[in-house]
């Protein structure tokens, strides 16, 4: 029986000619394979998370490989140690799933690299450390690292034989610390990095300590996007890397730069394979690499059907992207109706309950109960109690329906002005009914209480937003409202590359 095995590998690559195998040199790869596959006696083939050029060492790089063999995971790391170099250490090694790729994970990679900034060198450090001779100023670096955290093009901080098209990565953080030994660690945590990346950036970092840049030169090269922009690479002794770690994966992303704003929902990947794209603005020349970038990392994250609304008026019926194509999906509408004092209740016996903000019970039943009937609709995003509290303090009022002591639905509603006339109206933010209640006009009713309290108000304008795919915008067109702006169009896609992958498999 096959079994995948993980390792956590650690390092000096002085000796090495990198990770992966080279025809002039010994590698770190080509090692591994060797001892491995003489201890299981077997062929093995390792697939390494991170491959280290020549040089650059690690502490926590990550390897996987299959095995027949009977050895426990969890001990493969002790056996195979007493064969490796002393250069060479397994920290760890565990089983996982078969399906397990370390390149095909969301990960936070963190690297370090240091400096011994002294008027002379240090044998003890000449084989981990860049030795620099003129005085930097940290100051001066931490302020320029400040302009490449986030999400951005790379494409100056990258060697000119990177093979990969998109270049946009994102840095969590950069920290430069000065220590007592005069070194300088400057350590850097980011979704991934393009060849030479690290190396370029601190390369650019040290024209600015030594005083040859000033910091606002970095923005200046990070907005070139020409290799020739930035500063040299720094040597490879001095860089270590020092973690790979697993991101849990976050239902909301939400960036924004000077040349693009989107925000991506994937709380819906896993109870129904959806997620929701949202591009606000984007320079034209990004525009399709953005949207590829954030379609295929929808995807690759599990979603099989990926929903995209585009501000900027690119995306049209039938755009194709790489191997995307885009159709309609849905519209949109801002409904708007006059309101009327005499509204007539349905008849139904439910009474609307203004939400007690102090009772964490009742806000947590209405959380539940709002995410329960909102979960298939596109887009929805869960909230929390602390975020319904947080919108109740802005101006949103909260009422549930109630049938005797069941609370059998909701609805909210808030006063929105419209900045350019001035013009007030009462907008229902949300209504929804517990789906044991359904289809007993519990609905209707709601609505029509949401009416009576606009009216008690003095309100003379209602309006809501729903999408023409929501079956509830018949009922709202039956009571009056009408569509009176197309705020947005949603397109549909799907990976047809992994779709087939998927059915080849299934064969």
């Amino acid at each position: 029986m096959t079994k995948r095995v993980k390792m956590v590998v650690a390092y000096d690559g002085t000796n090495y000619c990198g990770w992966q195998k080279q025809p002039n040199g010994i590698c770190i790869e080509e090692v591994l394979n060797r001892e491995l596959s003489k201890l299981l006696n077997e062929p093995i083939e390792v697939i390494g998370a991170s491959r280290t050029d020549s040089g650059v060492h690690a502490r926590g790089n990550i390897a996987v490989f299959d095995t027949h063999a009977r050895m426990p995971a969890d001990k493969i790391c002790i056996a195979l140690n007493q064969r490796l170099p002393k250069d060479i250490v397994i920290q760890e090694s565990c089983e996982v799933a078969p399906d397990y790729h370390p390149r095909k994970r969301n990960t936070r990679k963190t690297y370090e690299y240091r400096i011994l900034n002294r008027r002379v060198p240090l044998p003890d450090q000449r084989l981990n450390s860049y030795f620099y001779y003129y005085a930097l100023d940290v100051d001066k670096m931490r302020e320029a690292a400040q302009y490449l955290v986030g999400e951005h093009d790379f494409k100056s901080f990258c060697s000119i034989r990177t093979q990969v098209e998109d270049t946009v990565r994102r840095i969590y953080s950069i920290t430069i610390k000065k220590n007592e030994d005069d070194r300088i660690d400057i350590r850097i945590s980011g979704n991934g990095f393009l060849y030479n990346m690290v190396r370029i950036i601190v390369g650019s970092l040290v024209k600015v300590g030594c005083g040859f840049w000033k910091p606002e030169q970095i923005k200046e090269a990070l907005e070139a996007r020409d290799r020739s922009k930035a500063g040299p690479k720094a040597p490879a002794e001095g860089l270590t890397l020092i973690s790979i770690e697993e991101e849990t994966l976050p239902a909301v992303i939400r960036e924004e730069n000077e040349h693009w704003s989107y925000r991506v929902n994937q709380g819906e990947i896993e109870s129904f394979g959806k997620a929701y794209i949202q591009i606000y603005a984007c320079d034209e020349c990004d525009f399709e690499r953005l949207l590829v970038r954030l379609v295929k990392q929808a995807s690759r994250n599990g979603a099989k059907q990926i929903h995209v609304r585009d501000n900027t008026g690119h995306l049209k019926i039938g755009y194709q992207a790489e191997y995307f194509s885009f159709d309609t999906s849905y519209n949109q509408w801002k409904l708007a109706k006059t309101t009327k004092v005499d509204s007539k209740t349905n008849g139904v016996a439910i009474q609307a309950v203004s939400l007690d903000t102090n009772d964490s019970e009742l806000v947590e039943e209405y959380c539940n109960l709002e995410n329960e009937c909102f979960k298939q609709v596109p887009g929805g995003v869960k909230r929390t109690s602390k975020q319904l509290l947080l919108d109740i303090a802005e101006g949103e009022r909260c009422f549930s329906l109630c049938k005797g002591d069941a609370q059998v639905g909701f609805f909210s509603a808030k006063k929105i002005k419209n900045e350019e006339t001035g013009e007030e109206f009462f907008e229902l933010e949300s209504l929804g009914v517990s789906e044991a209640f359904r289809n007993q006009g519990i609905g209707k009713e709601g609505l029509l209480m949401f009416e009576q309290l606009a009216a008690e108000n003095g309100y003379e304008k209602l309006s809501m937003i729903c999408a023409d795919s929501n079956p509830a915008i018949y009922l709202y067109e039956r009571l009056g409202y009408q569509k009176e702006k197309m705020l947005s169009t949603w397109y549909t896609t799907r990976d047809k590359k992994r779709d087939l992958y998927e059915q080849e498999n299934k064969q």
